[in-house]
């Protein structure tokens, strides 16, 4: 590579590099023209909340701005603290690491990083970003955890179906409450739910299935609540299904990595007139 090449590219390093900097000061200061300015009309930007295909051009990328400028105005902040920039003749890339919290998010989590790539090229003799991909990294955030609480639901779907009793334990805490459908007001400890689980498995000799379908979970932080309606249905020795839907709600706390549950509370609605329990009510 010739002299002048290598005084060329390091040039085109120093804009791409002034570049980046200036989209970060408009960023941080919700300033929108300065955010577009330098960006392709078909760049394609794969970002931290979904569309999980993506947002592809520069309408779109508009768009996504306005909710996270009015949260920058909360007191976060924007700030590169690392950036590295690799020019070609045509075409560059550059990766970054960037604080992107708020003081009080930085104060619980002082190592968390925004983590950037770009991508360039050249157009008309000036360089425009391309491509911009946008993550954090997964280590138990919410997304994440979600993700495993649903997880513990399936599995419990899956091992209710084989009828395996300790499969069925792995995610019980061993001081968990529950309020079941019926028996005494309260069952105290792993072994007392066990109990209740093991005659509702062996309830009969066909098949059982548990699953909740409209199961919503939330999460904060090594806590996690989950409601829904569970549908059960019980195959008869007669080959004939019964089948009850009820209320669940249930309770989570993060241990060692593993989501246990503490609590769950299930009901089914009763009649007003009878005080019976309506176990025929269908969603």
């Amino acid at each position: 590579m010739t002299e002048g090449a290598q005084v060329g590219m390091a040039d085109d390093e120093s804009q791409i590099r002034q570049l980046i900097e200036r989209w970060a000061r408009a960023v941080h200061e919700g300033d929108m023209a300065g955010v577009l300015a330098d960006h392709a009309s078909d760049i394609v930007m794969f970002d931290v909340p979904p569309p999980h295909d993506g947002v592809r051009g520069i309408d779109a990328y508009r768009v996504t701005w306005p909710s996270f400028f009015a949260w920058q105005r909360s007191g976060a902040v924007f700030e590169i603290v690392e950036l590295d920039v690799t020019a070609g003749t045509d075409i560059a890339f550059a990766h970054a690491l960037l604080r992107c919290n708020t003081p009080e998010g930085l104060a619980l989590s002082p190592d968390s990083r925004l983590r950037l790539t770009f991508g360039l090229r050249r157009l008309d003799g000036r360089w425009v970003i391309t491509h911009e991909h946008h993550s954090f990294a997964i280590d138990g955030g919410p997304e994440n955890d979600e993700d495993a609480v649903h997880a513990v639901h399936a599995k419990w779907s899956d091992r209710t179906a084989a009828k395996d009793l300790d499969g069925l334990m792995e995610n019980i805490d061993p001081d968990i409450v529950s309020f079941e459908h019926g028996g005494p007001l309260r069952y105290l400890g792993r072994d007392d739910v066990r109990e209740v689980c093991q005659q509702g498995l062996g309830a009969s000799s066909g098949a059982v299935t548990l699953d909740t379908p409209d199961l919503a979970v939330r999460v904060a932080n090594d806590l996690a609540v989950t409601w829904g309606l569970d549908h059960v249905q019980v195959e008869g020795s007669g080959g004939e299904t019964a089948e009850s839907w009820s209320r669940a709600t249930r309770i989570f706390h993060k241990r060692d990595g593993e989501w246990l549950m503490i609590h769950q509370h299930l009901s089914f609605p009763a009649d007003p007139q009878s005080g019976q329990a309506r176990t025929d009510l269908r969603p």
